[in-house]
């Protein structure tokens, strides 16, 4: 299938530092060539912003205001837009270049994301992701990204999270947004836990923005960055999970962030990241024929 490959190397606000080094370490290590030889179309732009440092928050959601754009123009394009990212809040831009009607979201992360400006006790944009995308916050930025709408939590599926704020994992209790914690996969399989949650969006959900926080991984099978958790996901597991999300619903768009190559001295996150980006541009291809 035809990919355009969209590089944000940003990193709260800063340009290829810490996580904002992945996006360019996945390219330079052959990302492209390895999609190619599997078969695909490939290409690839970086986005950027104002050179001089920018607030994180501008910064942020400027990124999204461009992101928006070159994801609508992949997509429309008839090619699947790959965002490779260092932090999780380019999703807002990725699900607003999708036009979002009928579109839902599975977020694999060791995170909840879901913290505001209220509840977090870090101040970290990025663990506001996903309460960006889905309306909980942010609102006044958000709403000058082209084409954004915040996402209804029923069209919401969140794997492998187990590290939350206490104010955090109270208003994901009471959000109704569908939850397959690690345990549950232990104890049932990737397919038994994740199947009823994604069988279950409603029928208005057409399409899905699958996002990959390679954070949500357990540190044993590789330590990708600062924020990783304890008892995470196997490689094998994420790889199952994108695998089930295809045979329930097109795949529009896929994402995958937080990479941080100072802390992979043996490059287990960066094959973990390769197997994992191939598996899911595979079955997204499969979820379109």
């Amino acid at each position: 299938m035809r990919v355009r490959i969209l590089a944000v190397p940003y990193d709260s606000g800063l340009r290829d530092a810490r996580m904002g080094r992945g996006p360019g370490h996945l390219l330079e290590r052959g990302l492209a060539t390895r999609l190619r030889d599997r078969g695909h179309e490939i290409a690839v732009e970086t986005l950027e912003v104002a050179d001089a440092p920018l607030p994180e928050i501008r910064c942020a959601f400027d990124v999204n205001r461009r992101l928006a754009v070159v994801t609508r123009e992949a997509a429309e394009s008839g090619a699947l837009p790959l965002v490779i990212a260092g932090n999780c809040g380019t999703a807002a831009g990725t699900v607003a270049g999708l036009n979002q009607a009928g579109v839902g979201v599975v977020w694999l992360d060791a995170h909840g994301d879901f913290n505001t400006p209220e509840t977090t006790v870090t101040g970290f944009l990025d663990g506001m992701a996903l309460a960006t995308v889905t309306g909980r916050c942010w609102t006044g930025m958000a709403s000058h990204i082209p084409g954004f709408h915040p996402i209804p939590l029923e069209h919401v599926v969140l794997v492998g999270a187990r590290d939350f704020d206490p104010a955090e994992q109270a208003a994901l209790s009471r959000s109704g947004l569908g939850v397959v914690p690690p345990d549950a996969v232990r104890a049932r399989g990737m397919a038994a836990a994740l199947e009823p949650h994604v069988a279950a969006l409603p029928a208005r959900v057409r399409r899905l923005y699958v996002h990959l926080d390679l954070d949500v991984l357990d540190p044993a099978e590789a330590r990708v960055n600062q924020f990783a958790a304890p008892g995470g996901l196997t490689v094998a597991q994420v790889a199952e999970a994108f695998g089930v999300i295809g045979r329930h619903r097109p795949i529009a768009a896929g994402a995958l962030t937080a990479y941080d190559p100072a802390h992979d001295p043996d490059d287990r996150a960066l094959n973990a990241a390769f197997r994992l980006l191939l598996e899911l541009v595979d079955r997204a291809g499969d979820s379109l024929a």
